[in-house]
């Protein structure tokens, strides 16, 4: 029986260094693409979203473009809801919305 052979990504993966440092930049990336999305789909500019959000718009700019490292919960309701989108937590049938 043959070994499938791992691809680089997949080797690179299995060093925990690289993994976390990854998976931090991903989680930026895709908070980033998430706003990018609901900008879009709600026609929001960086300075229309923060007025209603409450928001400075170098914070919406900061998390637009990747800058922003973490985003409070807080901040990220306000910004959805400035949208007009709800947040939920799921767990199986169960859903309470945030």
């Amino acid at each position: 029986m043959s070994r499938k052979k791992l691809s680089t990504f997949e080797r690179e993966m299995q060093d925990a260094k690289f993994r976390e440092s990854f998976e931090k930049g991903y989680q930026e990336f895709s908070l980033s693409e998430v706003l990018v999305s609901l900008m879009e789909d709600s026609h929001k500019t960086v300075r229309g979203l923060a007025h209603e959000a409450g928001l400075s718009p170098t914070v919406i700019q900061k998390v637009r473009s990747g800058e922003q490292e973490d985003l409070k919960v807080s901040n990220l309701l306000r910004i959805a809801a400035a949208c007009g989108y709800h947040l939920y937590l799921e767990k199986g049938k169960k859903r309470i919305e945030v």
